[in-house]
C-alpha cells in the first residue's frame, strides 16, 4: 500500500503554494466574517440611535407634563384661598361655601389639562378628599386611588416623607399610578396620572411583533408594556445610558430614558429580527461566499498538484538519483504541460551529453585537483603580499628604516618558509617561528588590534608534524575573526597526549572572533569542502588530505565554537 509522505519542507514549491492559498484565503474570509458582524453593529448602533432619540422625545413630552401639573400645584397652593377657609374656619357654610368654589376650580383645571388623572385636596383640620377626576379613569379606579390617599395621609399626618418625594410610583389593586403630593401648613394637595395614560402614545410604535414597549420602575420591573413579551431572560436593570442585548441568545435590544420627574424609566424592548429584517440576505451571501471560498481550496491544490507539483516532483526525484551518482536517470515522457514537456526533453537531452562527457571531465577534474594541491603551498594569497609592500611603502615615506628593516626581514622569511618544499614534515619550534613571523608582519599592519600567546612544552618543540599545518588556521584567524572594531586574542596551546600505549600531541588554535556560523560548522565537520559566495575554499581540505594521507586515518580535526567566545580548532596527530 502506498503510503502518502505529509511531511513537505518550508523551503518548497508545494509548502509556498499552500501557504500562499491559505494566507490570501484566511484574511478573505477573515474580512467577510468581521464584515458581517459590523454590518450588525452598525445596524444596532443606528437602531439605538433612533429609538433612544424617539424615547428622549417621548420621556420629554411626560416630563413637561408632569413639570406643568408641579407648577400648578404650586399656583393652586399659593393663590387659591379657599385652601386657608378649609382648613381654619369654624363656620359649617363657610367651610361648605369654600369647598365647593375648590371643587368647581380644580374640576375645571382638570378637564383643560390632559396630563391629570386628578387633583385632589386634603384639609388635615377636616380629614376630608376634595378630588377632580378627568374623564378615562373608571369608578373602581376612583374608589381605589381614594382609599390609599385617605390611608396615607392619616398614616403619616406629620410626616414631610409623602410630599418630599417628588413624583413617585405606587401600584394599587395591580395597577401602577404616578403620584405628587405637596404641602402648604395643614393643607395637602396633589394630582396623580395612571400609567396606562403615559404609555398611550408609545403604543403606535412600531417595535415588531416582537417588540415593545415599557414603563419600569427604579428596580427594573415592568410596571406597563405595550406588547407581551414572551422570554423571561430580558434584563431591564441595567443602565440604560447605553444600548444593551439581553435576552435568551441576546434577541433583545434595550434601549431606554430615565425620567428626570419621577423613579421611573420609559424602555423599548426590539427583537434582532425586527432590527436585522433585511439583514439575513446579506449574511446569506456572506457565509455562501466563505464556505465556497473553503471548498474552492482544496480544489485549488489539487488542480496545482496534478499540473505543477507532479510534474515538477518527477523532475526532482529524477536529479535526486543524478545527484547521488546515476547518471542514467531519464524522465519518461508523459502528457503534460507544455513547459514541462520542454523541460523534460532537455533534461533528458542534457544528461544524454553529461554522460558522454563524463569520463573526460572527470579525469580533467582530477589532474587540476592534482595541481592544486601541489601548488597551495606555493600559493602566495595577494592581497597579503600588496599590503606587505604598500606597509613597506608608507614607512620609507615616514623614513621609518627601522621598521622598514623588520619589516623586509619578516617578509623574506615569511617568503622563504613557504617555498619550502623540500620537506613535508617540519619540527613544531620551526612551524611556530614561522608563525610569530607571520603575526609580526600582521601586528605592523594593524597595531594595538589583536594579541596572541603561544604555549608548548619544550620537549615537544622537536616534534615534526605537517609544515603550513598550524599557519593555515592562523592565518584564517586573522582573515575570519580579525575586527578593526574591537581587538582579538589567538591563543595556541600544543600538549602531549597518552592514551594507554600510544601518544598523540594535541594542537588547539583559539581566537576570541565571532565564532563559525553553524553552516560552516556542519560543513568543516563533515569533511566537506567550504563553498560561499567567494568560490571553494581548499586550505582546509588540503590539510585534512595531507593528514590522511601522512597518517593513514590516525589524525582527526574537529571545529566548535568556544562556550565564552570565538572559534576553536582541534587537531590530533599521532606522535612520530
Amino acid at each position: 500500500m502506498k503510503k502518502f509522505n505529509l511531511h513537505i519542507p518550508h523551503n518548497s514549491i508545494r509548502f509556498k503554494l499552500i501557504s500562499g492559498v491559505i494566507i490570501v484565503m484566511i484574511p478573505l474570509i477573515t474580512l467577510l466574517i468581521y464584515n458581517n458582524f459590523y454590518a450588525i453593529d452598525v445596524i444596532h448602533n443606528q437602531v439605538a440611535e433612533s429609538n433612544k432619540n424617539m424615547m428622549s422625545l417621548y420621556m420629554g413630552q411626560i416630563d413637561a407634563g408632569l413639570d406643568n401639573i408641579d407648577s400648578y400645584l404650586n399656583r393652586l397652593l399659593v393663590s387659591d384661598q379657599n385652601l386657608q377657609i378649609l382648613q381654619y374656619t369654624t363656620d359649617e357654610n363657610q367651610y361648605n361655601i369654600a369647598e365647593y368654589s375648590l371643587s368647581e376650580r380644580i374640576s375645571k383645571d382638570v378637564t383643560l389639562s390632559k396630563n391629570i388623572d386628578t387633583i385632589f385636596v386634603y384639609p388635615t383640620a377636616k380629614q376630608i378628599l376634595v378630588q377632580s377626576y378627568n374623564s378615562g379613569t373608571t369608578d373602581y379606579e376612583r374608589s381605589s386611588v381614594s382609599d390609599y390617599l385617605s390611608n396615607l395621609f392619616i398614616r403619616n399626618k406629620d410626616s414631610v416623607e409623602i410630599y418630599n418625594k417628588g413624583w413617585y410610583v405606587e401600584k394599587i389593586n395591580e395597577q401602577y399610578y404616578l403620584f405628587r403630593i405637596m404641602k402648604y401648613d395643614d393643607i395637602y394637595v396633589g394630582a396623580w396620572v395612571s400609567m396606562k395614560k403615559l404609555l398611550i402614545p408609545l403604543r403606535l410604535i412600531n417595535l415588531g411583533e416582537n417588540g415593545a414597549s415599557l414603563l419600569v420602575n427604579s428596580d427594573g420591573q415592568v410596571m406597563l408594556s405595550s406588547n407581551k413579551i414572551e422570554d423571561k431572560n430580558i434584563e431591564l436593570n441595567k443602565s440604560l445610558e447605553n444600548y444593551y442585548l439581553t435576552g435568551t441568545n441576546n434577541q433583545y435590544m434595550v434601549i431606554g430614558e430615565k425620567s428626570s420627574k419621577g423613579d421611573f424609566s420609559l424602555v423599548a424592548v426590539v427583537p434582532n429580527e425586527k432590527i436585522l429584517e433585511k439583514l439575513p440576505l446579506l449574511q446569506k451571501i456572506v457565509t455562501y461566499i466563505a464556505i465556497t471560498s473553503v471548498l474552492l481550496v482544496p480544489l485549488c491544490l489539487l488542480f496545482v498538484r496534478k499540473n505543477v507539483l507532479i510534474p515538477l516532483n518527477k523532475l526532482l526525484k529524477a536529479m535526486k538519483r543524478i545527484k547521488n551518482g546515476d547518471i542514467d536517470t531519464r524522465i519518461n515522457p508523459e502528457k503534460t504541460s507544455v513547459e514541462f514537456l520542454t523541460v523534460n526533453e532537455t533534461f533528458n537531452k542534457m544528461m544524454d551529453e553529461i554522460k558522454h562527457l563524463r569520463i573526460s571531465v572527470y579525469e580533467e577534474r582530477i589532474n587540476k585537483q592534482k595541481i592544486e594541491l601541489e601548488q597551495l603551498k606555493l600559493q602566495i594569497n595577494p592581497h597579503f603580499f600588496m599590503n606587505s609592500l604598500n606597509i613597506i611603502y608608507n614607512l620609507a615615506k615616514m623614513k621609518d628604516f627601522k621598521l622598514i628593516q623588520e619589516m623586509t626581514v619578516c617578509l623574506v622569511n615569511y617568503f622563504r618558509y613557504i617555498f619550502n618544499t623540500n620537506s613535508m614534515l617540519v619540527p613544531i619550534k620551526d612551524e611556530l617561528e614561522h608563525i610569530r613571523n607571520y603575526l609580526r608582519i600582521q601586528e605592523m599592519r594593524f597595531p594595538n588590534q589583536f594579541t596572541y600567546k603561544i604555549n608548548v612544552p619544550y620537549n615537544l618543540l622537536y616534534i615534526f608534524i605537517p609544515q603550513l599545518m598550524i599557519q593555515t588556521f592562523v592565518e584564517n584567524t586573522i582573515k575570519y575573526a580579525f575586527s578593526m572594531e574591537s581587538a582579538i586574542e589567538l591563543l595556541i596551546n600544543i600538549d602531549l597526549i597518552e592514551k594507554e600505549s600510544d601518544k598523540y600531541i594535541k594542537i588547539i588554535v583559539k581566537d576570541t572572533g565571532k565564532g563559525f556560523s553553524q553552516e560552516i560548522l556542519k560543513v568543516l565537520n563533515s569533511g566537506n569542502m567550504v563553498i560561499d559566495d567567494n568560490g571553494k575554499h581548499i586550505g582546509i581540505w588540503n590539510i585534512k588530505r595531507r593528514l590522511e594521507l601522512l597518517y593513514s586515518g590516525g589524525a582527526k580535526i574537529k571545529f566548535y565554537n568556544a562556550d565564552s567566545q570565538g572559534a576553536v580548532v582541534e587537531i590530533i596527530l599521532p606522535k612520530l
